[in-house]
């Protein structure tokens, strides 16, 4: 037994399926009008029906009279009455309330237009209208009324009878009915070409989204119209292309600068020891071989764990554990471990407290511990011999959130306006002949970013300082 899918059978193209539904809803939408015009155009006729017996009656009405033989009768001036040709196809009926018929016309052919009794309150105040089947099966249209003849109480009952205005409703409904699929058809014609122009845009999207690869990610959408939503569609999907090009980038050049910082230790220790097979050495010479090849180590697992801090931090999986401490306090402990390169370099710090109640904040105490060790190791590492290093502290407010700020100035060269914010990119150094030659990875100022920002705080350096390089350090308090 055969089983249809239904998936199969939807249409592929979204222009299709779009025109299916446009149609679907016409189609719905017009079949709910034609019922309504249907209805509206049968009462409309059925309403000139009545207001047109209603007159006819009341002529009936001022023509009825009894002869001298006691038998109802119409004038004589009936057949000479403006009415008297329409009144010719009506069906007539004059009842007193003793159920006896005083008049029917031909056109009935005996046939009776209702019963009616002394309690029936028919036509007693106004004009009834009802609908009644007379014997051989036509629908009539019976108007009925009373009315006083001579003094004699009557009541008169007109009807129309109901089968032409029924077959004009046929072919009125048929005429519909023979629009409608030449309507749907113009429509849907009309809709689909509508649909493919709308969408036309898309189409362009998508072919030129087809040729933009991954070595060729700087190719852009055309936006014709920012404001509607096709061209949303567009400047969003331009906007993920620039992320993507961007990280891409990134990600090219972190993993050869990556591969270059890891290449170096690995190949010092190769060289290392290859030196150090070569023949029989002394003890002392092993010796400094193993320190070289430790050094190279030492600065191989620095590197990894940089990296690996790095990726922790970006994939989120770094959980702060917030204490309240005193920064001035820490940054004494820092000082202490920098002591030696101080000392080498003859550097004096300078501090400028505050009271000790303002220099609390509220903070990871390794990340934060992280971020000054290494701002304060590369103030120490580029200040000249016999310099000065200037740690200030103030209390700042932003976004109505407040901040303690802690500047460290020292008394390099700085640093130019396009390098203060690269320098926060991991393995980016500044290649200039007059600064010192690094021993570092690059990736110190990366780590402090991070650690500062996973505390809600901000690290930059100050534009504004001709003299050194000041780095600013916001804490949450």
């Amino acid at each position: 037994m055969m089983q249809w899918n239904l998936n199969e059978l939807r249409p592929k193209k979204l222009r299709t399926r779009l025109t299916l539904w446009y149609m679907g809803v016409l189609t719905l939408v017009l079949l709910v009008y034609l019922a309504v015009v249907y209805i509206f155009q049968y009462g409309l006729l059925t309403s000139q029906i009545y207001h047109d017996e209603v007159q006819d009656v009341e002529t009936v009405e001022g023509l009825l009279r009894f002869d001298s033989q006691g038998e109802l009768v119409l004038d004589q001036s009936y057949h000479s009455h403006p009415q008297s040709h329409l009144l010719a196809d009506r069906l007539m009926e004059v009842r007193d309330f003793t159920g006896t018929v005083l008049y029917r016309t031909d056109t009935l052919h005996g046939m009776t237009l209702g019963k009616v009794t002394q309690t029936e309150d028919e036509g007693d105040s106004s004009f009834n209208e009802r609908t009644v089947r007379l014997a051989d099966g036509t629908r009539v249209l019976v108007i009925s009324h009373r009315h006083p003849v001579q003094g004699r109480m009557l009541l008169i009952r007109l009807g129309y009878s109901l089968s032409p205005l029924m077959s004009r409703m046929r072919n009125f409904l048929f005429a519909l009915i023979l629009a409608l699929p030449l309507a749907l058809v113009c429509a849907g014609f009309a809709g689909y070409t509508i649909v493919r122009k709308s969408l036309a845009p898309l189409d362009a999207m998508a072919s030129r989204a087809e040729q933009i690869t991954a070595y060729e990610l700087s190719g852009r959408l055309e936006v014709e119209n920012r404001q509607d939503e096709l061209g949303r569609v567009a400047v969003v999907f331009n906007s993920l292309l620039e992320r993507l090009e961007r990280s891409f980038t990134q990600l090219q050049r972190f993993t050869a600068d990556a591969a270059h910082e890891l290449r170096t230790p690995l190949s010092s220790i190769r060289v290392v020891g290859e030196s150090a097979l070569r023949g029989d050495q002394s003890a002392a010479l092993y010796r400094e071989t193993i320190g070289s090849m430790l050094e190279e180590t030492l600065r191989l697992n620095q590197t990894v764990e940089g990296l690996l801090l790095i990726s922790r931090a970006e994939a989120g999986e770094i959980r702060l554990e917030l204490t309240s401490f005193s920064v001035h306090d820490l940054i004494g402990d820092l000082l202490s471990i920098l002591d030696v390169l101080l000392e080498e370099n003859e550097l004096i710090v300078k501090e400028h407290t505050l009271e000790p109640s303002r220099m609390m904040v509220l903070a990871d105490r390794t990340f934060l511990r992280t971020c000054l060790l290494n701002v304060l190791h590369n103030a120490a590492k580029f200040s000249p011999l016999g310099g000065t290093i200037t740690i200030s502290y103030a209390h700042v407010e932003k976004h109505s959130r407040p901040f303690l700020r802690v500047s460290i100035l020292d008394e390099g060269v700085g640093l130019s306006p396009d390098h203060r914010e690269k320098v926060f990119e991991r393995f980016f150094r500044v290649r200039d002949s007059s600064l010192p030659v690094g021993d570092g990875a690059g990736l110190g100022l990366a780590i402090a970013r991070l650690a500062i920002e996973a505390n809600s705080g901000a690290i930059y350096f100050d534009p504004t300082e001709a003299q050194g390089a000041l780095c600013q350090i916001e804490i949450p308090v």
